[in-house]
């Protein structure tokens, strides 16, 4: 899942960002109207945690435009109005959730988690390529009927590679996917993630290095 948080009160953006971020999330931060539009267009959201009255660009026309692009990313507005009258408003404009500040943290991430699943199409039940199934509903893999145990960012990368169906997948979709936006493009985990996940396969080797390109699945 990958959130971006428009919220131009850096503090409160922190804070939530963190909080996701502990949850395994994803997330990029922007402060401004103008910028959420900005990383909207070059990324792919799930959900957009958008702030009403945000500075450059209000967080109702970020919501219009957003709306108006069909794109498959969920909003869950921000405001500090709890006036039925605003919370009609937003709605209105798009917006899927609505939610007044302060808010309690928990039911935060349940809407949050509960708009991604209505973002995206239902990933298959259960991911299968030579002799590996990753269930993604028990966020559980083995090989070969035996339990492999693997971290966030392992199960991610292998999940990608399993959607790929054998074509390689880059190493930039994968920082993309695993990862956010605060990662080094140059930085080398992918790499270092992807031996750890060979060894915890096992033999014989099924992640193999497209040199130059990226890593496909056998």
């Amino acid at each position: 899942m990958r959130v971006l948080v428009a919220e131009d009160e850096e503090l409160l953006a922190g804070a939530i960002a963190e909080g996701l971020r502990r949850e395994a999330i994803a997330v990029d931060v922007v402060y401004d109207g103008a910028e959420a539009l900005a990383w909207l267009g070059i990324n792919d959201y799930d959900v957009l945690v958008l702030d009403r009255d945000l500075p450059i660009v209000h967080g109702d026309d970020v919501c219009r435009s957003l709306v108006g692009s069909a794109a498959a990313t969920r909003v869950l507005m921000l405001t500090a109005s709890g006036e039925v009258s605003d919370r009609v408003a937003g709605l209105s404009l798009g917006a899927d959730d609505y939610l007044p500040k302060p808010f309690a943290f928990p039911e935060f991430v349940a809407r949050v988690r509960a708009l991604a699943r209505r973002a995206r199409p239902a990933a298959p039940p259960v991911l299968r390529r030579a002799g590996v199934e990753l269930d993604p509903a028990r966020w559980q893999v083995t090989r070969d009927g035996r339990f492999v145990a693997l971290s966030r960012k392992e199960f991610g990368v292998l999940q990608e590679l399993l959607l790929a169906d054998g074509a390689v997948v880059s190493v930039e979709r994968l920082l993309a996917k695993a990862w956010d936006e605060n990662i080094d493009p140059l930085t080398n985990v992918v790499r270092v993630t992807v031996m750890t996940l060979r060894r915890k396969l096992g033999e014989p080797p099924l992640v193999e290095t497209v040199a130059g390109v990226g890593y496909r699945l056998l």
